[in-house]
């Protein structure tokens, strides 16, 4: 499915079972509940409106599809900038992935970092933008969200 197929929509307008599937779920996930009969039967549905919407009901924080990030810039040779970089994203709320740095060519070198945003607590421009404030950190870009 791609991203033309789905909505976010407040719980308030949609029918109670959609939350007591979630509910359901997150019942047999944590080992509450280890049947989903029981599970069912706990949160007040059918086993048959569990199935039925089960694969299509998430909370945001249940759905992967914005939890990952790719940036690239170009760092400065200089003792201590990647780990400013890193301590920036860091507070940031970023948890860092991989990084990727090539060979210093004529005192800069390319920098590719993935991260999980999922606790990141400002939006990718911002990041970019205090990325950009560091000095000998040049060109910071989003490369993708996944």
């Amino acid at each position: 499915m791609n991203s033309s197929e789905y909505f976010i929509v407040h719980k308030k307008i949609l029918p109670d079972y959609y939350e007591k599937v979630v509910a359901a779920r997150e019942l047999l996930k944590s080992g509450e509940c280890r049947e989903i009969s029981d599970a069912v039967k706990r949160v007040g549905i059918s086993r048959s409106t569990y199935y039925k919407y089960k694969d299509y009901i998430f909370r945001p924080s249940e759905d992967d599809s914005a939890r990952k990030a790719v940036i690239s810039m170009i760092l400065h040779h200089e003792a201590g900038l990647l780990g400013s970089v890193l301590a920036l994203l860091a507070d940031c709320g970023a948890n860092i992935l991989t990084i990727l740095q090539s060979p210093p060519i004529s005192n800069r070198a390319s920098v590719v970092v993935s991260m999980d945003i999922e606790n990141i607590s400002d939006t990718i421009p911002e990041v970019l933008r205090k990325l950009s404030s560091i000095k000998g950190v040049e060109n910071p870009q989003l490369i993708d969200v996944a």
